[in-house]
């Protein structure tokens, strides 16, 4: 028989193997979250799983003897109605895998959230540990997409890298999701400066029968995937879709509320950390200096530089998303690929094998962290501050 607390230990030690980690920290704030989501037989059941999706049989063989066929179906489906562990349906069958905590655990309290469980989340979130997990992601588990008004470029454009292509490539479902990020902020009083919206991210393929499985969201056609996704271009938020030429989702993010835009502005050099096949590019014999590029960038890559206060990019924090693009009054601005471009995985399995392939050790995890604070350091020594 396994302690109580000792279950969500074990189970913390089995996460933090997967292909994102999940790090124990000093004061503990990994079991407080695991707690909000796990009973104690659960986080045993848990320890059945990993993040490759398996069949319900290798699950119960596995929990055998502990639980009983009928315990493990019953649970499985209890933590999936939780948002503690994912489901897939794959060969006409149930397949059951462990989320990471982000993507994954956190977004699926999406329209469920609690008090508690934001404090909970949160706490661990702000910790080194998790934040030195986080940043040694390789490849990112999501990447930036430019907006549909902000192409053409002067190259050919990958189906992968075009929001409306991704779309008609689908075979559905589709399913509109409230922002669990946007959602946060508004029960914390903090509304989002952005768009009064907060059906703004778009679940597809495996992720939308996931919801719907689940009953979260709301089911929508092709065409009124594409409107959503037009409003949010229209509202000033970053596409931000899963990291594989087949997403599962694509979230609409703004500077304010957004967990990942938030990391990408902490950051000296975001596109370290994150993929993205664009950068934005000025013309300054074109530039009529008006800073409206500066006031529509979220990640804070734009400013008005030099003695006539032309645009100027930072390449370091630029991620591609186009949003300066189409609000140029001069036309000054247009997007760039980057060369060599950045491989993108096919699917989410894909995605994660290479995450575990990637993946660093502990000391390789804080070297990570303490590049991040020498960059921070050097950028404050050489803006002054």
């Amino acid at each position: 028989m396994v302690h109580q607390d000792e279950a969500y230990r074990l189970l913390q030690r089995h996460l933090d193997r997967q292909a994102v980690g999940f790090p124990a920290t000093r004061l503990g704030a990994e079991i407080r979250f695991l707690k909000n989501l796990f009973t104690s037989d659960e986080a045993q059941l848990a320890l059945c799983l990993s993040y490759q999706p398996a069949p319900l049989q290798q699950i119960t063989a596995g929990a055998a003897p502990r639980f009983s066929p009928e315990q493990v179906e019953q649970m499985l489906n209890d933590m999936f109605n939780k948002g503690a562990i994912g489901w897939k349906n794959k060969n006409g069958a149930s397949r059951w895998f462990l989320m990471p905590m982000v993507v994954g655990m956190y977004e699926a309290q999406a329209g469920n959230l609690t008090t508690d469980f934001m404090a909970a989340a949160h706490d661990y979130m702000k910790t080194a540990a998790f934040g030195k997990a986080f940043l040694a992601v390789k490849p990112s588990q999501m990447r930036t997409i430019p907006i549909h008004k902000s192409l053409p470029v002067e190259h050919p454009i990958a189906t992968y890298d075009q929001v409306r292509a991704i779309i008609q490539a689908s075979p559905g479902p589709f399913v509109a999701l409230k922002c669990v990020c946007r959602d946060g902020k508004a029960m914390q009083n903090q509304p989002c400066k952005q768009t009064s919206r907060l059906e703004t991210c778009l679940a597809l393929g495996d992720m939308a029968a996931m919801a719907l499985r689940g009953r979260s969201g709301r089911e929508i056609n092709r065409e009124a995937a594409l409107a959503l996704l037009r409003q949010n271009e229209e509202d000033g938020l970053v596409l931000q879709p899963s990291n594989a030429q087949q997403p599962q989702f694509i979230c609409s993010c703004c500077g304010c509320c957004c967990g990942m835009l938030s990391v990408q502005k902490f950051l000296p050099r975001p596109v370290d950390f994150w993929t993205s096949n664009f950068y934005a590019e000025v013309d300054s014999a074109t530039c009529v200096h008006c800073g409206k590029c500066v006031a529509r960038c979220q990640v804070g890559a734009v400013t008005l530089a030099g003695f006539d206060k032309k645009a100027k990019i930072n390449l370091s924090r630029c991620i591609g998303c186009g949003l300066c693009v189409p609000t140029c009054p001069s036309k000054a601005l247009r997007l760039k690929k980057r060369e060599p471009e950045m491989t993108i995985p096919k699917d989410a399995e894909e995605l994660y094998d290479l995450i575990k392939a990637n993946k660093k050790n502990a000391l390789g995890q804080w070297f990570t962290l303490l590049k991040v604070a020498w960059q921070k350091y050097r950028a404050s020594r050489s803006s002054g501050c």
